[in-house]
């Protein structure tokens, strides 16, 4: 069974196969795309109904809130097959991950004083820029043309906007951890690795 990690890597034959799926935001559609956002609106689901059913609902409500924005933007390329191409290219966000998750585990070892904690706090910095906040760009800019329309679209743009506040806030807090701990409030949130 697939997991989440190697959603990264099932991006590849999407874009290799359809690269008209970066460009044609809309209107682009590959088997390919098609079943990745399926895929990744199931993970959404999945994890979803995982953090209420374990009570983790308090704690992890960015998450929650974060995936029901996702799943309602990739629910627009599985029911309309519209937007399939924005749908696989939000996903190029979890190529990010890896880097997250590898910092994630090196915080909980408390590993933060070896080598290789340090050269991942640059690379995660490069990475968020690359496949977090660059791609958000690009589609917040491809989605203002639909402002002020009754569409999919801009509903989609919504969704988008805030998405963009959050991954502002959390690349605000990766700056502030790695880069500026004196910064960092107090131990008030020590069960989050963004915050510390």
């Amino acid at each position: 069974m697939p997991k989440w990690r190697d959603l990264p890597f099932s991006l590849l034959p999407s874009l290799w196969q359809t690269p008209e799926l970066l460009v044609e935001i809309e209107t682009a559609w590959s088997l390919s795309g098609y079943l990745l956002v399926c895929f990744s609106a199931g993970y959404f689901i999945h994890d979803t109904v995982d953090i209420v059913v374990s009570h983790q609902a308090r704690a992890s409500w960015e998450y929650l809130v974060h995936h029901v924005m996702a799943m309602g933007a990739f629910f627009s390329g599985i029911f309309w097959s519209s937007f399939v191409g924005g749908g696989v290219l939000t996903l190029l966000v979890e190529v990010s991950n890896i880097f997250l998750t590898i910092r994630m585990m090196m915080k909980i070892n408390n590993a933060q004083d070896l080598l290789l904690y340090r050269v991942n706090k640059y690379v995660n910095l490069v990475m968020y820029f690359l496949f977090r906040l660059a791609p958000q760009a690009y589609l917040t800019s491809f989605f203002l043309q639909y402002a002020g329309q009754r569409t999919l679209g801009t509903f989609l743009l919504g969704i988008l906007l805030m998405l963009d506040v959050m991954i502002l806030i959390y690349f605000s807090r990766l700056l502030r951890s790695d880069f500026c701990p004196g910064l960092v409030p107090g131990q008030q949130h020590k069960d989050k690795f963004l915050t510390e």
